[in-house]
């Protein structure tokens, strides 16, 4: 049982967020839609999800590192 809980709360995770980035796009491209050109909102959701991806990415690292200085075991079953 307690083998399932970690990977039904990342799908849960990963479904709310995914869920919410997609409305928060949706709504900000219909907002562009009445003052900007599409390119242009586009262009610049596409700058949001590579800063967001940069940041998670640098996050990870950040976290590996730390847990890599803890001492804390790394490896996989």
């Amino acid at each position: 049982m307690m083998d399932w809980i970690p990977i039904v709360f990342v799908t849960f995770k990963v479904l709310v967020l995914g869920t919410g980035m997609f409305f928060a796009i949706k709504w900000h491209y219909d907002q562009g839609k009445k003052e900007k050109k599409k390119r242009a909102v586009l262009r610049a959701g596409g700058k949001v999800a590579a800063v967001f991806v940069l940041s998670l990415l640098g996050l990870g690292l950040v976290t590996f590192v730390l847990a890599r200085m803890l001492g804390l075991d790394l490896t996989f079953p």
